[in-house]
């Protein structure tokens, strides 16, 4: 049970934090949602104190209290970074003499990721997908096939997250140089290249988009069955569809693309900075993940076939 909402000059240093947030820090609106939501959340429990009042023991309290209430260590980790965030803006505009949080402490978390597909899966996945549009004859279902086949040559070749896959506009196609200039989080461009599969998949895509899309599609490369730039929800919808289809495959949406692919880059040879650059990764500790889930392959690969392993 939660206590009472942010008073009005609460809910004013909170209108001014969420444009300190989009404006100067350039965070994404999900990130920023997800940052206000914990500060009400904090200012709630804590009784509607004045700010001034809150100290690095209630914030440990407060921690401890959503620990206890059975939140998960990554958004422990999360509060307790938008909490740290909040209160040095706090105190860097003069809105408060102190910091409190200063000396917080985040959780450890266990950075583990899903289990990832077998490097033949996804050509599995793909070559289903072709022939199932190779298989239609009527105009609008070869269109979705060709949009579908599209999508998931582009996820796995390129790693994109959907919601970047999603915003991709015609004038972010470079079929000269083979490669997609993507929007990120933090409205960070990078350009990423693609595979020659991929580019032929866009291209056959490309010549019946005009069938399905409408005009509300814009410029939108991908478009869904209604005319409009294609939902994350249904491009979520036809991996799961498509993965399903691989026999023993493990079921992963559009998220595990990107990780298989970053996963399969590693184990082929490629430098950590490369794959760094083309996920969008800000930190190089975020592509480090992937560098266990290659070694564990190594391990249990050496300790199934080594005579002395």
């Amino acid at each position: 049970m939660t206590g009472p909402e942010p008073t009005p000059d609460q809910e004013l240093l909170l209108r001014d934090y969420r444009h300190h947030l989009l404006d100067q820090r350039n965070l994404s609106k999900h990130t920023v949602r997800a940052y206000l939501g914990d500060l009400r959340l904090l200012l709630a429990e804590v009784g509607g104190v004045e700010l001034s009042d809150i100290d690095l023991s209630t914030l440990r309290r407060w921690l401890a209290g959503q620990y206890a209430a059975g939140a998960g260590r990554a958004s422990m980790q999360r509060r307790a970074t938008g909490i740290r965030v909040f209160f040095a803006w706090a105190h860097r505009s003069g809105r408060l003499d102190v910091d409190p949080a200063a000396a917080l402490k985040s959780p450890k978390v266990d950075r583990s990721l899903p289990p990832t597909l077998a490097t033949a899966d996804p050509r599995t996945a793909l070559d289903l997908l072709a022939a199932g549009a190779a298989s239609q004859d009527e105009p609008s279902a070869r269109a979705s096939a060709l949009r579908d086949s599209a999508v998931v040559e582009v996820l796995y070749s390129s790693g994109l997250r959907v919601g970047e896959l999603c915003g991709l506009d015609l004038r972010d196609l470079d079929t000269d140089r083979r490669a997609l200039r993507v929007l990120g989080k933090g409205n960070k461009q990078r350009t990423v290249p693609l595979g020659g599969p991929a580019s032929r998949a866009i291209e056959r895509w490309l010549a019946v988009r005009s069938v399905l899309a409408g005009a509300e599609a814009g410029e939108a490369i991908f478009v869904g069955d209604r005319g409009r730039r294609i939902d994350p929800r249904v491009v979520r919808r036809l991996v799961h569809r498509a993965l399903e289809a691989v026999p023993e495959a493990p079921d992963l949406g559009p998220h595990g693309l990107r990780h298989a692919m970053a996963t399969h880059l590693l184990e082929g040879g490629a430098d950590l900075r490369s794959v760094q650059e083309m996920l969008g990764h800000a930190s190089l500790a975020t592509t480090q993940i992937y560098t266990h889930v290659t070694t564990d392959r190594l391990r249990a690969a050496f300790e199934q076939a080594h005579p002395r392993a």
